[in-house]
């Protein structure tokens, strides 16, 4: 194995590391502001949006992220009214799709750990909070969001890990994510496992930081 090559090469590593933490920050950002619409939609079984909802998670869980990220990236882009939109400037920027559809897979996700969470929450906390002569809107802000987040800590950290792994389609688009960094060294050099074993290595680095830093949420704010 050819050290010498890695070290040579760092700046391509670090360019991937930007880009997959990158991709992976915004994507779980955006996910999980829209996450929050679809579980409470879902939760509470919301007239005609809770069915769209539940089929929007369905949908997505259902299908592999490759294949949604394909359709994004690829496929909208053989229609002829999608090029001559004003949404085709953003459409054929690769890390915009990259972003939209990591960002909607991991809605999905967190979406149905928020809903579990939220309708596990005990009603006798639901109608106190009720006979405090509470709305449903403040109820949700007060009560039933922030103890459905401590709760649903551990399994969302679950969802952090899986969408930085999945963050390695990122580079069967182009985006030189830290997949794409290890490729790039081992098709220029015609080696094999010094590229892959760098992004693994810096992929197991970054599941240690996220795994220790949710150990740290979860004794301050976790509750079963």
């Amino acid at each position: 194995m050819e050290l010498s090559l890695i070290v040579q090469n760092w700046q391509v590593f670090a360019l991937g590391l930007w880009n997959t933490l990158w991709l992976v920050g915004l994507a779980l950002l955006f996910g999980g502001i829209l996450a929050i619409p679809l579980a409470l939609t879902q939760a509470y079984k919301t007239p005609y949006i809770g069915k769209f909802s539940l089929a929007y998670s369905y949908a997505i869980r259902g299908t592999p992220l490759l294949v949604q990220i394909y359709i994004i990236y690829y496929g909208l882009g053989q229609f002829e009214a999608v090029r001559n939109s004003i949404f085709w400037v953003l459409l054929k920027d690769p890390y915009f799709c990259a972003v939209l559809g990591f960002s909607l897979n991991s809605a999905a996700y967190a979406s149905e750990i928020l809903r579990g969470a939220i309708v596990g929450l005990p009603k006798g906390l639901i109608e106190a909070a009720y006979a405090c002569g509470m709305s449903r809107f403040k109820m949700i802000r007060r009560i039933a969001l922030p103890i459905a987040y401590r709760r649903s800590i551990f399994a969302y950290s679950n969802e952090v890990i899986f969408m930085l792994h999945g963050s390695v389609i990122a580079s069967t688009i182009t985006i030189v994510d830290l997949l794409g960094a290890g490729r790039r060294l081992n098709s220029q050099y015609y080696v094999t496992f010094e590229g892959f074993i760098t992004a693994a290595v810096l992929y197991m680095t970054i599941v240690a930081f996220i795994s220790f830093a949710f150990r740290l949420i979860e004794k301050r704010y976790a509750i079963t």
